[in-house]
């Protein structure tokens, strides 16, 4: 059976029918929050592309999309997305929105290749979010600027969930943490980086993990990121590397790090051509997507995606995402929850 964690004793704090209302009075604060804070407007979003333009996420670059021929398109092949990422800067791009405005959109999609566990599904609901930035603002210090903006709406969700259901008390920090994945290598050397999440989330409560995808000092990563949207190889003033990172929180029901979201500051010409030749993979310049960066047709953006069922599960405490969203489990999972008392929609 793929992996399970059943919290000892646990209950849930909300009924099926209370924790299907919790979830719609969740979502609409939370995007008007986010919406505002950051000056985004919505818009709608593809569930599919074309294959072979360089548009989807390629994630780590080996996780197989979804596709399908389309008959009255002379067979052509179509891909459900896996994320937006790159999406999203066309359409940024395209609007002619101006410097610290953006859009944001609900993002569905289906990774038929995750491991499914208390916390992965094969469908993922995201809020997708893009913003044109200044070429000047390709600094890390507008980075943690922009997450503890986004800090500040979680901080703002959590009251609001508390508010309506007072036995569902805030534990989020006032301030959320900082921290280079190259620290927290030289921290806890001996763990791997799910683990140095784990002791430092649970220290902290909250913490935004800067350069993903970027090397160690051992020549290892902490966790993959493609090499084509997020810029992971840029270094800072203070010699660490990325422009990007992964908000994460420490959930008490799981007892374990959670991440909420992904984002960063999005590659430059010269960064995506690095990260190509990083990754083995330079051929990827010759995708329409590419060309385009490169031509120096799409503007500077920073972006990210924010987990519509995850955040829901963290401010209902929740023990399975599949209490939050409906997807497609195994029978021994379904049966496991059952028996503890987790109610999968």
């Amino acid at each position: 059976m793929p992996d399970l964690y059943i919290p000892e004793n646990y209950k849930p704090l909300l009924s099926v029918k209370e924790t299907e209302k919790a979830i719609v009075l969740l979502k609409d604060f939370f995007q008007l929050a986010l919406s505002t804070e950051l000056g985004l407007t919505r818009v709608t979003a593809p569930l599919f592309v074309k294959s072979g333009t360089g548009i989807n996420d390629d994630l780590n670059g080996v996780e197989r999309p979804v596709k399908f021929p389309v008959k009255d398109m002379e067979d052509a092949q179509m891909e459900i997305v896996h994320s937006l990422a790159k999406w999203k800067r066309l359409k940024v791009s395209e609007l002619g929105l101006g410097c610290g405005f953006g859009i944001y959109t609900d993002m569905n999609a289906i990774r038929a290749d995750e491991t499914l566990d208390n916390l992965h599904s094969l469908y993922v609901d995201q809020w997708d979010w893009e913003m044109h930035i200044d070429e000047n603002d390709r600094n890390v210090m507008f980075l943690r600027d922009s997450v503890e903006r986004i800090y500040r709406v979680l901080k703002q969700t959590e009251f609001f969930v508390y508010d309506r259901y007072e036995q569902i008390t805030p534990i989020l920090p006032q301030k959320i943490t900082f921290v280079y994945s190259d620290d927290l290598y030289r921290l806890y050397p001996n763990l791997t980086p799910k683990e140095r999440e784990n002791e430092f989330c649970k220290k902290h409560g909250a913490i935004f993990v800067i350069g993903i995808g970027g090397k160690l000092p051992d020549g290892s990563i902490h966790d993959g990121r493609a090499p084509d949207y997020d810029d992971w190889i840029t270094e800072s003033g203070d010699g660490h590397i990325g422009l990007n990172g992964d908000l994460l929180v420490w959930n008490p029901v799981l007892n374990q790090a959670m991440e909420l979201s992904s984002m960063g500051i999005r590659v430059s010409k010269e960064s995506l051509v690095a990260q190509l030749k990083e990754r083995g993979c330079p051929e990827r310049a010759e995708l329409d997507f590419h060309k385009k960066l490169l031509s120096g047709s799409l503007v500077q953006t920073m972006g990210g995606g924010i987990g519509q069922s995850r955040l829901c599960m963290y401010f209902l405490r929740k023990a399975h995402i599949g209490e939050t969203q409906v997807s497609i489990w195994p029978d021994s999972m379904i049966d496991e929850c059952e028996k503890h008392g987790i109610a999968i929609l």
